[in-house]
């Protein structure tokens, strides 16, 4: 399975791959934006309009691919406020529901997270769906839980769900005057 760092061209290219990913995601159920009926035309419409986030930087697209094709994606959002550069957003880690239970999306996230820290991201957030697969991951995978919203977002089915909130520092903070905290 390899993991890839999507140049412009090549999210352009894997375009059709992402937004098959994506319909699976919500045809399994996940909470990822979208409700029951999304279909790959729609799905193709959303990556799209991420193409120029992805041309500028502010937006970082991986794919993992195997010999059955595209399996897995995540995202990087970069703040784009001065004072909130040192933090990156977390989003739509997807799985291919055959691709699932074999590390893959733990993976992901790690690729995610060590992009994040070299870019020289400090703070990581992100929010899932509460009582989900993904929660278990991600407090797996060090993640802190920093509360939980109720009825925050439907479900692909329209049913109100929960969701955690969560953050990861991936690298020491320092004070004002250089040394660590």
């Amino acid at each position: 399975m390899n993991i890839t760092r999507l140049t412009p061209e090549g999210f352009a290219a894997a375009v059709p791959a992402l937004a098959g990913l994506l319909v699976d995601a919500v045809a399994g159920g996940a909470s990822v934006g979208f409700l029951a009926g999304f279909d790959h035309a729609e799905a193709t419409a959303w990556w799209r309009s991420r193409a120029a986030a992805v041309a500028d930087g502010s937006l970082v697209v991986w794919i993992a691919a195997g010999p059955a094709g595209a399996c897995g994606t995540i995202s990087l959002a970069y703040a784009e406020k001065p004072n909130a550069r040192h933090r990156a957003e977390v989003l739509k880690l997807a799985v291919h529901r055959e691709a699932r239970g074999r590390g893959l999306g733990r993976r992901l996230l790690a690729a995610a997270e060590r992009a994040a820290a070299e870019a020289g991201a400090t703070l990581l957030l992100l929010d899932t769906e509460t009582a989900s697969a993904a929660e278990r991951l991600y407090e797996s995978a060090g993640w802190v839980r920093y509360g939980v919203v109720p009825d925050y977002a439907a479900g692909p089915e329209g049913v109100l769900k929960d969701c955690s909130f969560f953050y990861k520092r991936t690298a020491k903070r320092c004070n004002p005057v250089g040394g660590p905290t």
